[in-house]
């Protein structure tokens, strides 16, 4: 049977997944004492009962691909529009000795993976190319780096490379969202770590969502339809605008993921309407419907995950995707954490480092969402990971991998 979902039903079923999740983080303690965000918790799920239905003969499900694009994008122009120079005043410089700091760890872990690929590769006798597959083409690339690269391999002599680095980068969007939780959630109770930008009165360990107040929107201002109307126009504009700048780059033989676009023009615009007070923010509305862009948008990602495509993986493969997460698990813990300042916002940069050094910086931010919720807020975090993660990443790794295939070819 083929269930081909067309944007609106991929759309309904997206919720029913994500709200999946939300029940089960609500009944297992486990989801809910590591940090484990329920986007992930529903659609792994799904992804599981596919892979039994497909591999039974049950079904072969399909589902729009686009309307994932259009929330990973509302997502980032959210990001974007908190990129305020005139709110950060000298915020701007302790920020980018962070972002330096954040960018020299990147590094260090493109080549600890690609070397523990190759290393582990040449071990069991394989290609040390399969190294490659398996280090950081998909874990920090991601599976947009390992559609790109693995032809290249294929063309320099890694059989099924395409086939091998795509599922490495599955396995690797689930452990990154797996493993973010529970390091930072250790860091913070072993350090006993305090958010020092929480409310007042807030306790480690407990939820804001408990106090019963809003703390992002200002005393006497509710909101409205107005609000969110303006708000939603000023992400969808960012994103329009986004596309021209997508495009450019294209022209020239650059290639750029479509968020950037999307991230770059809302702090432009945001920074436009600090400085020329042509309209008013509205940063409380345009959080919400950046959370809601991230929620969708991992469900999505996670449902049309295709889990068979990991069987056949190969046991040293699959030694090899495992002992890759040990080393970002050290890496996030002995590395990141104390270089980052070994304080609470570190620890959530940690769980970040975790998301997209496995997988992606959507997954990423899920994570360090997830503890924020549950300890309080880390403002320095999400300003680190997502510049790092959305902007440096790519950079760094595709200069990195093209060092070691002109090695290893």
């Amino acid at each position: 049977m083929l269930i081909n979902l067309n944007m609106f039903q991929t759309l309904a079923a997206a919720i029913i997944v994500y709200y999946a999740g939300v029940i089960l983080k609500r009944h297992i303690s486990f989801f809910d004492k590591y940090c484990i965000p329920s986007p992930l918790i529903g659609g792994f799920a799904f992804a599981i009962v596919n892979c039994v239905l497909y591999a039974s003969g049950v079904w072969k499900y399909t589902q729009d691909k686009m309307i994932g694009s259009l929330f990973m994008n509302i997502f980032f122009a959210s990001l974007g529009y908190t990129a305020s120079l005139k709110a950060s005043k000298g915020a701007l410089k302790t920020g980018s000795a962070l972002v330096v700091k954040m960018g020299l760890l990147v590094t260090v872990l493109v080549i600890l993976q690609d070397i523990l690929g190759v290393i582990l590769s040449k071990a069991f006798g394989l290609n040390p190319l399969l190294g490659l597959a398996t280090g950081s083409i998909p874990l920090v690339g991601g599976h947009g780096t390992a559609g790109a690269f693995g032809p290249l391999l294929e063309r320099v002599g890694l059989d099924n490379a395409t086939t091998i680095a795509l599922a490495a980068a599955t396995f690797g969007l689930v452990s990154g969202g797996m493993l973010g939780g529970p390091v930072a959630n250790y860091l913070i109770r072993k350090y006993r770590l305090v958010s020092e930008a929480a409310l007042e009165g807030v306790k480690l360990g407990e939820r804001k969502e408990d106090k019963e107040i809003d703390e992002d929107l200002p005393p006497g201002i509710t909101i409205d339809e107005n609000r969110f109307m303006n708000a939603f126009s000023h992400l969808l504009l960012a994103m329009g605008l986004g596309t021209i700048i997508t495009a450019a780059c294209a022209r020239v033989n650059i290639a750029i993921p479509s968020y950037v676009g999307s991230l770059f023009m809302a702090a432009v615009l945001r920074n436009v309407i600090d400085f020329t007070e042509v309209c008013k923010v509205y940063q409380p509305e345009t959080s919400v419907l950046g959370s809601l862009g991230l929620n969708l948008f991992l469900s999505l990602v996670l449902m049309g995950m295709r889990l068979w495509q990991l069987t056949y993986l190969a046991v040293p493969l699959m030694v090899i995707l495992l002992s890759q997460v040990v080393l970002m698990a050290l890496f996030a813990m002995y590395l990141t954490f104390p270089i980052m300042g070994k304080d609470y916002e570190a620890a959530v940069m940690a769980a970040g480092n975790c998301g997209f050094g496995l997988g992606a910086t959507p997954n990423a931010l899920a994570n360090m969402k997830a503890i924020t919720e549950r300890f309080g807020p880390a403002p320095s975090a999400f300003v680190i990971i997502p510049l790092v993660g959305a902007l440096l990443v790519d950079i760094i790794n595709t200069g990195i991998i093209i060092f070691f295939i002109n090695v290893l070819k």
